[in-house]
């Protein structure tokens, strides 16, 4: 091993071994283990959160080989439909084309082109991660196999009547023309205002207070050439002799009837609220409930239409219906026509106010244009008609959440579930196997050639394709089997189905946890006929955040790259990334002085090992995980001390080879027979281990990932490195160890750290691949590589409650003796005395036992148990138990100086009990101050008094010497 810890220069060799010795592939023993990675969007490059969820996935992935099931990680990423095509698009607009200019099938060969340049980028992040994914089956959502599985999946639906086509209201997204989901829209609060316009009362109807209109309230004016109805509440007596009466439409001339609904606040505004169904999703709902009439009155761009168009729920266009719109709205932007409306109600006299107000606007997340409920026809599946046994699957305990919190999250979603919208008005995608023709009846099946077979179709019948793609996330929900090779290959799909874990944000449980579960059961049957679940537990992981708690997003300029921090990145190079491309200076250089604030010189190296460590140690239960890069840096320090202990039992085990820092043949280890003894600090290190062990199994099984680093890091750093290798020192450089101990303790060292190796490698791969081949020679392991050697196991013979007694005592007495030298400022390696006072039988016999390895350790001049009766001189002491640990200070101490040390203290606690004391007493500081300010302050003064009486007892003792 090299002097130093240089994780790139160990990484990349690692792993590039691994994968060409197909060490990533399942080998076909054991019972099988499967994860299914969400696949990123090939869109970008991993991010933060991809980091710690692809960490936590790699490090279940490895324990589970290396404890001997048939694992396989399926790696692969998402065509991520809109995503792409805009980034696409983006190339060809600065090259002052569009894709219409392409045409379709151009365009797509575009993109594919572009998904081959940039596709590996996340591949290659992924082998620096540490990723162990079977890369032989890496898979991609377009790819044909898929492709295969999307259409296949389609084409049954629609068979056994749970997809179709409809007009519904969607999201729509006026500037990319499609339709987008509920994920894609961002709900903004903003500034807005509340239009209250009169709506004139036909027939000659007055309300109660003997008006002769209505008024209704209304954040988006525009709308109301689309309105069918005013709604009152049925309870409320200002309207109940108006409900199915009419009013007047103004502007449009339209009579619409008053309705009355439960979904009208009596108490907001006026209580009278004007309905527009095919531009509102409420208003929708309440239309339906009246059979209102659904009027359209934009076109894809939500522009004013010439010509308003009405539908029946049932998506009937109605043809008697009287579209006509006001002269001069037709064309018009609908911010423009909100405009106009005002002006002309105000010239009407029907503008009763406009008042501020803040509204949540919706917008898309990525064109950032205000979305539009819109009317159109889109293909759906029937999502009422399968979720029930989705939900059945959880209840039954079939799926488990982690933590079980998130059941009632799924449980929400799932019993309000609505009929999925899985068509998007865009080029790059799945298209949709359905054809049309000239009459516009639809036809679905794998190809044209099917449709015409299954339809009986003439070939002269004219047939078009749908041009429609599906969303990104109906190919995403076959997910778990459409990779494994469905609907052919069978057997693998039985093999690793279902899968065992799916490690996933909470953020997606509907979008796509549970659309996985509903395909997956509908599709996949034991061999029973049974529904298969697509995985046995739902581990949820947190949102990474920033230092501060804030979202990581590249508008915010917090965002950090994982392969900078594994690498390292100056902080000039930081800012640049960090400010790329954005258009708005004023928010460029704020977004530096933040950087340049919390990050003076940038990221230092930390290698991958520490930032897998630090992810798994902040993975706890908790939505929101803050991630701090001073963690990072302390985890680096812990590589560098694995390193170093590593090194130190290299140099124990091995002979050293004079005048060169190389190491010579193994020393015996007691591998091959010869007497061993074991230490006591050897039978303790090892049975401490059983418990370690026990304690990394059960964190596995509960996905605590944050207490299984903490245990691991606590018995690295402070039981092996800190306690077991310096009691380990004594035996190692003491001539008088016979051959049998220094066996046993070489032994103990090597064993301990391999299973140490073991244990962490899951979290920690690279770093102890490199540790565990340097010692082979004397651990006497076999295999190729740690990554496919067996997980510990506890073995219950090497538990030993006496020895791990015995030592504690052994540690208390140590730490006891080093307090005692802090307090009286005496050098560590000082040699002193001490005594053993008022201990019992037990305390004697561990005395006895390790007298010489105390006096060793705690580097003393004499050891002395103290009988009862015996004289005791004035000494500093410690407690173990009832045992007194007694330095005594005559002649190890300036008795004057300290004296004068400790009177100083005694002023200075003196004077700031007085000042504490002076508030306690103000009647005003009393009367006034916060009940717990006053009660800290009384805190304070106790300990002051308690810390003087300590005071005054050291002086006590010194006046004895």
């Amino acid at each position: 091993m090299e002097k130093t810890y240089q994780p790139n220069a160990i990484e990349r060799k690692h792993y590039d071994h691994w994968e060409n010795q197909q060490y990533f592939q399942p080998t076909g023993q054991g019972a099988p283990y499967s994860i299914m990675i969400p696949p990123p969007n090939v869109t970008g490059t991993l991010h933060m959160g991809h980091a710690f969820q692809q960490t936590i996935m790699d490090a279940l992935t490895r324990y589970h080989r290396m404890m001997g099931h048939d694992t396989l990680w399926q790696p692969g990423t998402d065509h991520a439909g809109i995503a792409t095509q805009m980034v696409v698009e983006r190339l060809l607009g600065a090259e002052g084309k569009t894709r219409h200019d392409l045409g379709r099938e151009t365009f797509i060969d575009r993109v594919w082109e572009w998904k081959g340049q940039s596709g590996g980028t996340i591949s290659q992040q992924m082998r620096r991660l540490g990723d162990s994914v079977d890369w032989t089956r890496e898979r991609f959502t377009m790819d044909e196999g898929l492709s295969e599985a999307v259409r296949e999946v389609f084409v049954r639906l629609y068979d056994e009547e749970l997809l179709y086509r409809g007009k519904r209201l969607v999201n729509w997204d006026p500037k990319f023309h499609t339709a987008i989901s509920d994920i894609e829209v961002e709900n903004k609060e903003e500034q807005g205002s509340l239009w209250h316009f009169r709506y004139p009362l036909a027939d000659g109807a007055k309300t109660a207070d003997g008006k002769d209109y209505l008024v209704v309230a209304t954040t988006r004016p525009e709308t109301m050439l689309g309105d069918s109805a005013v709604a009152v509440h049925p309870e409320d007596e200002r309207y109940t002799s108006l409900i199915g009466q009419f009013v007047d439409l103004p502007l449009v001339g339209r009579r619409i009837p008053i309705i009355a609904d439960d979904y009208v606040d009596m108490d907001f505004g006026t209580g009278c609220v004007k309905i527009t169904p095919a531009h509102d999703f409420n208003d929708y709902e309440v239309g339906k409930r009246h059979n209102a009439l659904l009027i359209n009155i934009f076109d894809k761009s939500a522009a004013v239409l010439a010509q308003a168009e009405a539908f029946s729920y049932a998506g009937q266009p109605l043809d008697d219906f009287d579209g006509s719109l006001p002269d001069g709205y037709g064309g018009l932007d609908r911010f423009d026509a909100r405009k106009k409306i005002v002006a002309d109600f105000d010239a009407l006299g029907l503008l009763e106010s406009i008042k501020d107000h803040t509204l949540m606007v919706p917008r898309g997340d990525r064109s950032h244009d205000i979305i539009e409920p819109w009317l159109t026809d889109q293909w759906y599946v029937a999502s009422t008609k399968m979720a029930q046994p989705a939900i059945d699957a959880v209840k039954d305990g079939q799926i488990e959440f982690v933590p079980k919190m998130y059941e009632n999250e799924y449980y929400h979603w799932m019993n309000n579930i609505q009929d999925w919208c899985i068509s998007r008005q865009l080029w790059w995608g799945h298209q949709i196997p359905a054809w049309y023709d000239n009459d516009g009846n639809v036809y679905v099946a794998r190809d044209e050639a099917e449709v015409r077979s299954k339809y009986s179709l003439a070939d002269d019948v004219e047939l078009t394709r749908d041009e429609d793609v599906l969303d990104t996330w109906f190919s995403s929900a076959l997910w778990t089997f459409s990779t494994l090779g469905w609907p052919h290959d069978m057997e693998t799909v039985m093999r690793f189905h279902p899968t065992d874990v799916l490690v996933t944000g909470f953020d997606i449980i509907f979008f796509w946890v549970a659309r996985m579960i509903m395909m997956t059961m509908h599709f996949i049957k034991d061999d029973d006929g049974k529904p298969m679940i697509p995985f046995k537990k739902i581990y949820m992981t947190g949102l990474i955040r920033d230092e501060n708690g804030q979202k990581m997003s590249k508008s915010k300029g917090n965002v950090i790259d994982p392969i900078d921090l594994i690498d390292g990145i100056d902080i000039d190079e930081l800012v640049k990334k960090r400010t790329s491309g954005m258009m708005q200076p004023q928010l460029a250089a704020k977004i530096e002085k933040n950087t340049r604030k919390s990050f003076p010189e940038g990221f230092a190296e930390s290698g991958t090992d520490a930032l897998r460590f630090t992810l798994t140690s902040l993975a706890s239960l908790s939505r929101d995980i803050n991630f701090d890069v001073k963690r990072l840096e302390g985890y680096r320090n812990f590589c560098n001390k694995l390193w170093n202990a590593a090194r130190l039992v290299q140099m124990n085990t091995f002979e050293s080879i004079e005048d060169s820092d190389e190491l010579g043949a193994p020393l015996d280890c007691g591998q091959h027979g010869g007497d061993v003894e074991y230490s006591l600090a050897d039978r303790w290190i090892r049975s401490r281990l059983q418990t370690l062990i026990a304690d990394v199994h059960k964190h596995y099984q509960q996905y605590r990932f944050d207490l299984m680093s903490q245990t691991l890091y606590s018995f690295i750093w402070d039981e092996y490195c800190s306690w077991y290798l310096e009691l380990s020192k004594p035996v190692f450089w003491n001539e008088h160890s016979t051959e049998a101990q220094l066996r046993g303790t070489r032994q103990t060292v090597v064993h301990v750290l391999d299973q140490l190796l073991r244990l962490i490698h899951p979290i920690m791969p690279f770093i102890t691949e490199e540790i565990w081949q340097s010692l082979k020679p004397v651990s006497g392991a076999t295999g190729d590589s740690i990554m496919i050697a067996e997980f510990p196991k506890v073995d219950e013979a090497q538990t030993d409650p006496t020895a791990e007694a015995d030592l504690e005592w052994v540690k208390e007495v140590i730490t006891g003796v080093r307090n005692i030298r802090g307090e009286m400022n005496i050098a560590p390696g000082k040699p002193i005395p001490v005594l053993l006072a008022n201990g019992d039988e037990t305390d004697e016999r561990r005395f006895r036992e390790n007298e010489s390895f105390l006096k060793q350790l705690a580097k003393l001049e004499s050891l002395t148990w103290m009988n009862s009766g015996d004289p005791v001189p004035a000494s500093s002491q410690a407690l173990v138990g009832h045992l007194k640990v007694l330095v005594p200070m005559a002649g190890l101490i300036d008795v004057a100086a300290e004296k004068a040390r400790i009177n100083k203290d005694v002023e200075k606690t003196n004077k700031e009990l007085a000042r504490i004391e002076g508030k306690l007493t103000n009647e005003k500081f009393v009367s006034n101050a916060p009940d717990a300010v006053v009660q800290k302050e009384k805190e304070k003064a106790d300990a002051m008094k308690t810390k003087l009486a300590d005071l005054q007892s050291q002086i006590d003792q010194l006046n004895q010497l």
